[in-house]
């Protein structure tokens, strides 16, 4: 193998089923990093399953990877080696600019001016993910769109990948103290550099694991509470996220599937929260909740269940 390849890819057709058990499972003990996406918008059948390996991935690799997706039995798994150009080369291929209120996100291979009277975000795909282009993220952006006459004095955005929602709450809130955490050091360091290429200043970045974090707590309570993980790093988040939130404050949440929406709006209804409304966007739906009358006190400790992975933020 060239010393320039640093990762493999290994490929697997799935269903939507498959997908949605795949994302929702925490305890699988596959060392990669798994993603679905969406071959046919709105195709029950055709999705498929990569798997990110910084080894090349073996027969037990490949075996296990098989399993999860029983719909491609007989079909031998596409194992492709990946170089760091390969990473860049695939993440910003095919990335049109996407629009979004007053809001636009372009890569570096399609650089646009910003809309009149908006902001435009240059956000390359990387080492993170964010870039807008999922329906989770650019539903986000929506959302906050609609939020912009929305009073904020105090926002984080929990899991923030790339940074660009974060960016995006700077620009519409600019007087607000605004935060941006995440689980990965690598996602944190992949916002400051995006910060210094948008020009976005005074964002405080914090790693942390969903809200547990001194410094997090310090800065709380927040009014605009911004979370777009997976399904069920949210439902076992819920309490120590509304625990942050002022009353009354506006909490935008994502990485959901649709059939998880239910199990997701329960856990924040639990802790006071209220739904206010649902951008539902294919398979995906995004949530705007408001928080209760009062700042919630979680009763019981955090329970962990359903954090692994969360990462893998869309």
């Amino acid at each position: 193998m060239s010393a320039d390849i640093d990762s493999w890819r290994v490929t697997l057709p799935c269903t939507r089923a498959e997908a949605e058990a795949i994302d929702a499972a925490d305890d699988l003990t596959i060392d990669a990093v798994l993603m679905t996406t969406e071959e046919v918008e709105d195709d029950r059948e055709h999705w498929r399953l990569d798997a990110y390996c910084e080894h090349e991935p073996d027969a037990a690799m490949l075996a296990a990877l098989t399993a999860l997706v029983p719909s491609a039995a007989g079909t031998a798994p596409t194992v492709t080696p990946l170089t760091a150009q390969d990473w860049v080369t695939m993440s910003q291929a095919g990335l049109e600019p996407i629009r979004e209120g007053r809001f636009v996100v372009h890569t570096s291979a399609h650089p646009v001016d910003a809309p009149e009277g908006g902001r435009a975000f240059l956000i390359d795909a990387g080492q993170a993910f964010g870039t807008g282009h999922h329906a989770t993220t650019s539903g986000c952006l929506a959302m906050l769109d609609g939020l912009a006459a929305h009073p904020v004095t105090n926002a984080i955005d929990l899991g923030t990948g790339t940074g660009l929602l974060a960016f995006a709450a700077a620009h519409l809130w600019p007087t607000a103290s605004v935060t941006a955490t995440d689980i990965d050091p690598a996602a944190i360091d992949v916002t400051r550099e995006n910060m210094a290429a948008n020009h976005v200043d005074g964002i405080e970045l914090i790693v942390a694991d969903g809200a547990l974090s001194e410094a997090i707590a310090a800065r709380a309570p927040y009014d605009l509470l911004i979370a777009n993980i997976l399904a069920g790093p949210l439902i076992s988040m819920a309490p120590e996220v509304a625990a942050i939130a002022a009353p009354h404050a506006a909490i935008v949440l994502a990485g959901l599937l649709e059939t998880q929406r239910a199990e997701v709006e329960r856990a924040f209804t639990a802790c006071g929260c209220t739904v206010e409304a649902v951008d539902r966007r294919g398979d995906w739906s995004i949530l705007r909740l408001s928080a209760g009358a009062e700042r919630h006190v979680p009763t019981r400790p955090i329970d962990p269940k359903g954090r692994d992975g969360w990462a893998l933020d869309l």
